[in-house]
This record gives structure tokens, sequence and C-alpha cells, in this order.
């Protein structure tokens, strides 16, 4: 026989019984440092230390101005790849891990790993599709392989894997410049589409 120690083990034994408010996302406020729930809602048991870590890494600062501009990624992303070879079907960039695109671990983050890798699977996609059509990111699955940590030099390949009428698969690799062992890669499938001509 089951004994029922408080409200949340009922909740968890018989969902349906949960009041519609326990089943709402909650909302937490960080003004003081403490977490505190809407009325009538619960607070997480892990609230307080979800909300420590994203004041730790700088959830509550102010946007600085200048990272507001207008295309301000692209420039920033800019700064960061340095094209070395374009040719058909090949692209290759270099990269160095620098102290503005490194995760609270001290590794390159995951979002530049990203976007660094999306923008080079476009450009080597274009050496084989043609303007007269539009690139759709359709799938894009990633493998992390190893860590690139502060001022690590990185070359990254983007290559077509094949193309043809309708789709193009791009396969990008980050490979240490020193060692040339695998750090990250991914495959990008686009489809083509023609530019619609109203």
């Amino acid at each position: 026989m089951r004994q029922v120690v408080n409200s949340q083990d009922t909740e968890m034994a018989n969902p349906s019984s949960a009041s519609p408010a326990s089943r709402e996302p909650q909302a937490l406020s960080s003004s003081d440092g403490a977490t505190m729930a809407k009325p009538g809602e619960r607070s997480t048991p892990y609230a307080s230390n979800v909300m420590g870590f994203l004041e730790s890494v700088g959830i509550s600062n102010p946007i600085p101005d200048n990272y507001s501009s207008e295309d301000f990624y692209s420039d920033f992303l800019c700064n960061h790849l340095k094209t070395d070879t374009v040719r058909r079907g090949h692209i290759t960039c270099f990269t160095t891990v620098k102290p503005t695109i490194i995760n609270s671990m001290g590794g390159l983050h995951g979002g530049v790993i990203a976007a660094i890798s999306e923008r080079v699977a476009i450009a080597t996609a274009r050496t084989v599709v043609g303007e007269d059509k539009e690139l759709f990111l359709v799938n894009w699955p990633c493998l992390i392989s190893l860590s690139a940590t502060i001022n690590a030099e990185l070359i990254v390949d983007g290559s077509v894997v094949r193309s043809g009428r309708n789709t193009t698969v791009v396969a990008v690799e980050f490979k240490m410049r020193k060692t040339g062992n695998l750090v990250y890669s991914s495959r990008a499938t686009f489809y083509n589409s023609p530019i619609a001509k109203l």
C-alpha cells in the first residue's frame, strides 16, 4: 500500500488531479536574486539553483549598444572566420578560439560552432548551386568530438557531398590546425528551390 506524503506525490500518482496552474510553465523573477513564482503557482525545488547559474553567466546584464546594431552578428562572425581557399564544391577557412567566443567552461561556444558551420555550409553550397535558386536548410545534424579551448587554431573545411536538381548536401569539419584531429563535424542538407518570379 502506497502512502501519500504530500500533494506533489498525489499529482505524480494521478496527473489528472493536478491543478491547471501547476502544469503550466513557471515564471521566475531575478530582481533581488531570489526566485519567485506567480501567485497560485509553486516554485520548483531547483529554481534557485537555475536562477543562480543564469545570474552567474550574466543573464541580467544589459546588452551594450554596439552589440545591438544592425547585422552585428554577421560582422562578429566575419571577424573570427578567415577564408583560405574557395573552389567548386570546397571551401577552407581558419578560426582561432578567442575569449569572446568561449563558453563558461573555456571551450568554443556551441552557438559559435553552429553559426560558423551554417555560414560555411551555405557558402560551400553556393559554389555549386546558382544564384537563380534559393537554399533552404532542411536537415543539419552536428557532432562534437573534442573541445577546442582558448587560443586553439582550427581549420574549417566545407565540402559538397552531393548536389542534384533539388538537394545539396554539404559536410563541414572543424579540425585542429596543429594536429589535424577532428573537433566538430556537421552535415547540412539544403533544398534548392527556384526563385519565384512574380
